[in-house]
């Protein structure tokens, strides 16, 4: 099994930062793909950002340019820097991570509340 453990979200005025950890533990085999995703109410849950083992990225277009994904693989851990956040920003974000070994299968976490409001 795998857990995965957010922090970092809050309130933050139009304009401002914020920064999301994910820690992951458990069963972490070396190929994975780590990510988040975000829902606010009413929509269904979309992908933000993504990020290899390799390094490699996958963003969404809404926040291209505003968001950084990182990872430090030797803690398994999991960024999204996040700048000049948008009212529009505002949902439950959820770190991923999806393995192939030994099943091809996604754990998510718990979530974590990303307000964007003046």
């Amino acid at each position: 099994q795998v857990q995965l453990v957010e922090s970092g979200g809050g309130l933050v005025q139009p304009g401002g930062s914020l920064r999301l950890s994910c820690a992951a533990s458990g069963r972490i085999f070396s190929l994975n793909v780590m990510g988040w995703y975000r829902q606010a109410p009413g929509s269904e849950r979309e992908l933000v950002a993504a990020i290899g083992n390799s390094g490699s990225t996958n963003y969404a277009d809404s926040v291209k340019g505003r968001f950084t994904i990182s990872r430090d693989n030797a803690k398994t851990t999991v960024y999204l820097q996040m700048n000049s956040l948008k009212p529009e920003d505002t949902a439950v974000y959820y770190c991923n991570i999806h393995q192939w070994e030994p099943l091809s299968r996604d754990y998510w976490g718990r979530g974590t509340q990303v307000t964007v409001s003046s």
